[in-house]
C-alpha cells in the first residue's frame, strides 16, 4: 500500500513497483524540508534496499537535500542494495551536475526507464533531463 505524508513545502510517497520502492517527492527540498526527506527514505529502507527516488515533481534542491540523498546511496549500496534516481530535470536540481554527483550517482530519464535497468541487473546511469 503507498504511504506518504505532506510537510510544508513537500510531498513524499512511496509505492512499491517491481521489487523497487519508488520514492516519488513534489515541491522544494531545502533546509526545511530536508529532515523530513531523510525521515521518510530511512522509513522506507525498513522495508527494503531497492530504491528509486522520483524527481521529477521536485521544483528546487539545495545541497543539504542531496547530502541526504548521498548518505542513503552509501548506506543502500554498502548493504548491497541499489538507490537510483529518476526524472531529475537540470533546471530544479542543478546540484546534482554542480557538485559532479550526476555523473556517480544511478540517475534515469523517467521511473520506467530506472525499473527496466534494474531489472535488467544494470546499473549505470542514463542521461537525466536537461529541460
Amino acid at each position: 500500500m503507498p504511504k506518504g505524508v505532506w510537510v510544508e513545502g513537500i510531498r513524499v510517497s512511496s509505492q512499491q513497483r517491481d521489487g523497487f520502492a519508488v520514492v516519488a517527492v513534489s515541491g522544494e527540498l531545502d533546509i526545511v524540508t530536508s529532515r523530513r526527506f531523510d525521515e521518510f527514505l530511512a522509513e522506507v529502507r525498513r522495508d527494503g534496499d531497492q530504491i528509486i527516488i522520483d524527481l521529477s515533481a521536485v521544483d528546487f534542491m539545495d545541497t543539504g537535500s542531496l547530502a541526504v540523498i548521498v548518505g542513503h546511496w552509501k548506506q543502500v549500496t554498502a548493504a548491497g542494495g541499489t538507490l537510483a534516481l529518476a526524472g531529475a530535470r537540470y533546471r530544479y536540481t542543478k546540484t546534482l551536475w554542480i557538485t559532479g554527483l550526476a555523473d556517480r550517482l544511478p540517475m534515469y530519464d523517467s521511473v520506467d526507464a530506472a525499473v527496466a535497468a534494474g531489472a535488467a541487473g544494470t546499473g549505470g546511469t542514463a542521461a537525466a533531463s536537461q529541460s
